[in-house]
């Protein structure tokens, strides 16, 4: 046998009554709960990806002064991002994987370019190490 409670309500000066029993509150519980769980599940996958990745065993073969903007497009493709950095034209190659629950990988290189198209410095930095 079931047991059916009813309630009656004001709100706003509105009056309603409402019938629920314990089954039913106990299912809507576990509806609740189950949409908690399927939120944290899709918290803890989350996993964001920026940038485009490029070989970063090619970065010895840059050459200051020497490799010129058509090698390195050969060297790592167009680049992610395009600008000026101290007054001379800066490529960035970057790939950034975050993610809520695990590791979180970067790899960055910034190369500046003279008015002749040769690079005048570049930065490499990455959190992954082979030791």
């Amino acid at each position: 046998m079931e047991v059916i409670t009813i309630q009656k309500r004001c709100d706003m000066g509105i009056c309603y009554c409402q019938a629920s029993s314990k089954r039913k509150m106990h299912l809507l519980n576990l509806s609740k709960l189950l949409i908690l769980l399927i939120g944290l599940l899709f918290y803890a996958s989350a996993c964001i990806t920026l940038g485009k990745d490029f070989p970063a065993s090619n970065v010895p073969s840059i050459k200051v002064g020497q490799t010129t903007k058509s090698e390195v497009r050969k060297l790592f493709g167009s680049p992610w991002l395009s600008g000026n950095q101290d007054g001379e034209l800066a490529w960035t190659y970057g790939n950034y994987d975050y993610s809520v629950i695990g590791d979180r990988k970067a790899k960055d290189l910034v190369i500046q370019f003279d008015e002749n198209g040769l690079v005048t410095t570049y930065t490499f930095s990455t959190t992954e190490h082979d030791e």
